[in-house]
């Protein structure tokens, strides 16, 4: 397949929250543009849904302190935009509408909750109070250490009351707007393993009632792992799509990218924010080069490299050496920077450095064991030592649990014995990893490369 994809930040990484408070209008201007079609309002919809939804449920757990009952009151406001756009067309600014939307059933809700207690004075107290809240950019409380909205509630919800995988299921799937799918997938567990964690987070925070508050600078430390990690996470569903009609999501690599750069700035010391950095950089510098005319994907040994981001590589070099001068003892993202720059200093395939990526891994994997980074590491090796050899390593991966559902093992096993020239083999493997997948684009590649291992 060769090695285009990166490794997903190892299971222990932490977790994530996401989302930027946005100021919205209490009566929404509506376009006064011929409806749209069905299928292009729905399209519009689910994609408002998929960028605006992490917001609109930031913003509701300020109000409600309650994550289940914040992510009830948006989908009810989705719910509401499902049946009044179709007849009066899209707002002129959708995410903004249904922040809104939600807003006002928090407060509908708040006030239900008060009368509910015979507190009729403190209820007009209290929901003045709350309309002032949502024409407020910025509450007072906030700490301006962070200085990002969206980067602000990645650490608000790196809760230390959490399991690091549970920091990460919770805050992906509410603030990222990512899929218990796409979060399991980098994870290599069962989708309903995810859910379980998911459920247990809100249930630990319910419980002890923690509040959602901005940890001060003092306390950043203890989260940043977990930042590093979710932002790490989103950044590789954006770079290789778990499912969908596209092989990447340009968006969530852009987000990603410029929350690294923020938390460089917000931590200068901390030399894996730096190797972060550089990963991304160096990564995002082939996005152009990695997708055909028609979207098709195009492999790292297939790419035009006159058509990678060198601006971004020298932004990738650049905090790739600061990650080293402020660590000796590299860790898990500066090593897979490390790779990543021998890809990008090479004008080949056959001239790249395989010796050096396989030195590179050897060390990644001490520092952060996983079945991909073993993968990987075999990919290089195939490269460097031959596919025989290679094959090995992979072989043994066939016969542990977790990345069995992993469509990258059999896709790379395919790669294998294609060139050792078992074109039967390959073509089994190449078409099992087509059933794994959940990308329609990386389905099409996988079921090329089969008939290509073996015609007719």
């Amino acid at each position: 397949m060769g090695p285009d994809v990166p490794a997903p930040a190892p299971a222990g990484a932490g977790s994530a929250a996401v989302a930027s408070v946005q100021v919205a209008s209490p009566r929404p201007r509506m376009l006064s543009s011929p409806p749209m079609r069905d299928a292009d309002l729905q399209h519009a919809i689910a994609e408002t849904w998929r960028a605006e939804s992490p917001k609109v449920i930031a913003a509701l757990v300020r109000m409600v302190r309650d994550l289940d009952l914040a992510e009830e009151l948006a989908q009810d406001a989705l719910v509401t935009a499902l049946e009044r756009w179709p007849a009066s067309g899209l707002p002129d600014n959708p995410g903004a509408w249904l922040m809104a939307t939600a807003k006002h059933r928090a407060i509908d809700h708040l006030r239900r909750a008060q009368l509910q207690l015979r507190k009729h004075a403190q209820i007009a107290q209290e929901l003045d109070g709350l309309h002032d809240e949502l024409h407020a950019a910025r509450e007072d409380a906030l700490d301006d250490d962070i200085g990002d909205d969206l980067l602000r509630l990645i650490f608000v919800a790196c809760h230390p009351l959490l399991s690091p995988q549970a920091r990460v299921a919770l805050t992906l799937r509410l603030l990222c707007g990512l899929t218990t799918d796409e979060i399991a997938r980098a994870f290599l567990v069962p989708e309903a393993t995810v859910a379980q964690r998911i459920v247990r987070a809100k249930r630990t925070l319910g419980e002890a009632d923690a509040a959602f508050e901005v940890p001060r600078r003092e306390q950043l430390p203890e989260r940043l792992s977990a930042v590093l990690g979710v932002v790490y996470l989103v950044f590789n569903e954006g770079y290789a799509a778990t499912a969908g009609d596209d092989w990447m999501r340009p968006g969530l690599c852009a987000q990603a990218l410029r929350l690294g750069r923020l938390l460089v700035e917000l931590v200068p010391g901390e030399a894996e924010a730096f190797g972060l950095l550089a990963l991304m950089e160096l990564q995002a510098s082939r996005t152009a080069a990695r997708t055909g005319p028609d979207g098709e994907p195009v492999l790292l040994a297939d790419q035009d490299r006159a058509r990678w981001d060198h601006a971004a590589i020298e932004r990738g070099l650049a905090a790739l050496a600061q990650a080293r001068r402020l660590s000796p003892a590299p860790g898990s993202y500066t090593l897979q920077a490390g790779i990543a720059a021998c890809h990008a200093r090479a004008a080949s395939v056959d001239a790249t450095d395989w010796g050096q990526i396989v030195a590179l891994y050897d060390a990644l994997e001490l520092v952060s064991p996983s079945p991909v980074v073993t993968l990987n590491r075999a990919v290089a090796v195939s490269m460097h030592a031959g596919p025989g050899e290679a094959l090995a390593l992979v072989d043994a991966l066939v016969e542990v649990p977790a990345p069995r559902a992993y469509h990258l093992l059999p896709a790379v096993r395919g790669d294998l014995l294609h060139r050792l020239g078992r074109g039967g083999e390959a073509r089994a493997e190449f078409l099992r990893a087509a059933q794994l997948t959940r990308n329609s684009r990386e389905r099409g590649l996988l079921l090329a490369r089969a008939d290509e291992a073996a015609p007719g």
